[in-house]
C-alpha cells in the first residue's frame, strides 16, 4: 500500500508536520506501508486567480501535487489551523489542483488529523476539511483532533505521549488497511 502524507501548512516547524510524520511512521512500521511525506513548500506557486490561469495555464507544481495524490492508495493529512481555517499555503495548492479536476482527492481513503497548542485541537479546520471532503472526492475513513500538542506529544521521541490519543491514532490509521 502506498500512502501519501502531508501537513496542510508550509511552516517548517509545524506541529501538524510532526503529527503527520508520526502517523506515517506508524503506518510504515505497523502496516508495512510505503509512505511518502510531502512538504507543501515543494509546491509553491502564485496565488490562484482565474486571470493567471487563463494567461498562463495551470502551474507544474499543481499538476505534480494532483499526480502525487493519484499515485497513492491512501492519504493522511494533518491540517494546520490559521484563524479557524486552512493555511493559505494549503488552500492555494488545493485551489490550483481543483482546476485540474474538482475531484482533487480522487476517491482515496483518507485519515484527517489536526492539532494545535491549545485545547481546541484545531477542530474548526478539521470540521471544514471533513465537511467539504465529499465535494472533492475524499473518502474520509477517520479523523482525529489532538489538543494541547505540547502536553500530548513527545517531540524528542517524535510520538504521541498520551496513551489514549496514541490508541485513537492507531485505530484511525487501521481504517486505511482494512
Amino acid at each position: 500500500m502506498k500512502v501519501l502524507a502531508f501537513a496542510a501548512t508550509n511552516h517548517s516547524g509545524s506541529i501538524n508536520k510532526q503529527l503527520v510524520t508520526h502517523a506515517a511512521n506508524q503506518l510504515a512500521a505497523n502496516a508495512g506501508a510505503e509512505v511518502e511525506v510531502l512538504d507543501l513548500n515543494d509546491f509553491e506557486m502564485p496565488i490562484y486567480s482565474i486571470d493567471r490561469e487563463v494567461a498562463n495555464g495551470i502551474p507544474e507544481p499543481a499538476k505534480a501535487f494532483f499526480n502525487k495524490i493519484g499515485e497513492a492508495d491512501a492519504l493522511v493529512i494533518s491540517f494546520g489551523e490559521y484563524n479557524g481555517n486552512y493555511s493559505v499555503a494549503y488552500k492555494n495548492v488545493f485551489d490550483w489542483a481543483s482546476r485540474i479536476d474538482q475531484k482533487v482527492y480522487q476517491n482515496k481513503p483518507s485519515v484527517l488529523l489536526a492539532t494545535s497548542p491549545g485545547p481546541g485541537g484545531a477542530q474548526s479546520v478539521l470540521g471544514i476539511a471533513a465537511g467539504s471532503a465529499p465535494y472533492f472526492a475524499m473518502d474520509v475513513k477517520a479523523q482525529l483532533s489532538v489538543p494541547n500538542f505540547g502536553d500530548n506529544f513527545d517531540a524528542e521521541k517524535g510520538e504521541l505521549s498520551n496513551a489514549e490519543l496514541a490508541e485513537q491514532l492507531k485505530s484511525a490509521l487501521a481504517t486505511l488497511v482494512q
